[in-house]
């Protein structure tokens, strides 16, 4: 957490917000946040007037845009960013603020202490980690079935591991790979060759359809997250099988089953997802 539909929505919620102000100064309170440049004076300085002209997303990534910067943030488990007036109390956790020429301030909060920001000069952080490596954007019109065809059909990898990948398709963490795939009836430790044409198909619709639904009501309020105004989201009372190990499937009534696979808690309905391995695909499927 949080994953795709959830930074889109920090990310809509931040341009709002703060697009268009101008960073009078910039305070670290826990320098191991910043990764680049390695000292914290120079990133705060080089921050200070610097205006906001956007927020983009990169997979689970965050990119400020500014005027001669990007900063690069990544919000890992819990963090999350909130704007308030500068003479607000400061409240715990508050790792980085950005004071702003109009007084007001935004604030990094994460209780975990794993987030990171990188900063770049303009035009170069795509080109360098932690974005170089990052695969295809799944909400992009560039994700046609041909390209995730692509990415994904011929490998012998068990299917959620490939989807939770990053290198291949950003975004997708373990709730929506296990939404996506139940969604489209396929049982996480297929084979990724192993799926027919019209499986394929339906697992590239199926992500497409879970994440646009999620990040249509703000995302997944599980554990602690919540938008840049504290505002939760709403698709966790959507969720057809996360979360719910022991409950009965909302389709067919089996009893959900939870379980490990590579290395992540998994949810699965073994009648509507079968392990059963599909049949070889034709030559016309290739």
């Amino acid at each position: 957490m949080p994953e795709l539909p959830e930074v889109e929505t920090v990310k809509r919620t931040l341009n709002e917000l703060i697009r268009g102000k101008t960073i009078a100064h910039v305070t670290v309170r826990l320098p191991r946040i910043i990764q680049k440049p390695d000292d914290i004076q120079q990133f705060e300085t080089f921050l200070q007037g610097q205006t906001i002209e956007s927020i983009e997303r990169r997979g689970k990534f965050l990119r400020f845009v500014l005027t001669d910067y990007v900063m690069v943030s990544h919000l890992r488990m819990e963090g999350r960013y909130g704007l308030y007036d500068g003479d607000d109390e400061l409240e715990p956790h508050t790792h980085v603020l950005f004071r702003f020429t109009d007084g007001s301030e935004l604030r990094y909060k994460d209780v975990r202490q794993f987030g990171t920001m990188h900063l770049f000069p303009k035009g170069e952080e795509l080109t360098s980690p932690p974005l170089v490596k990052l695969g295809i954007e799944p909400l992009d019109e560039a994700f046609t079935f041909k390209a995730f065809k692509a990415q994904i059909a011929h490998r012998a990898t068990k299917i959620k591991p490939l989807l939770l990948n990053q290198a291949y398709i950003v975004g997708i963490g373990n709730i929506y790979v296990d939404e996506s795939l139940f969604l489209a009836g396929i049982h996480p430790e297929r084979e990724a060759k192993s799926l027919s044409k019209k499986e394929l198909m339906g697992l590239h619709e199926a992500i497409v359809r879970t994440l646009q639904e999620s990040v249509d009501v703000g995302g997944s309020s599980i554990k602690s997250y919540v938008n840049g105004q504290g505002e939760i989201g709403l698709f966790q009372h959507q969720l057809n099988i996360y979360g719910r190990g022991a409950q009965p499937c909302k389709t067919c009534g089996t009893e959900i089953v939870k379980t490990v696979v590579g290395g992540r808690g998994t949810h699965i309905c073994l009648k509507c997802q079968p392990i059963k391995q599909g049949n070889s695909r034709k030559k016309s499927e290739k």
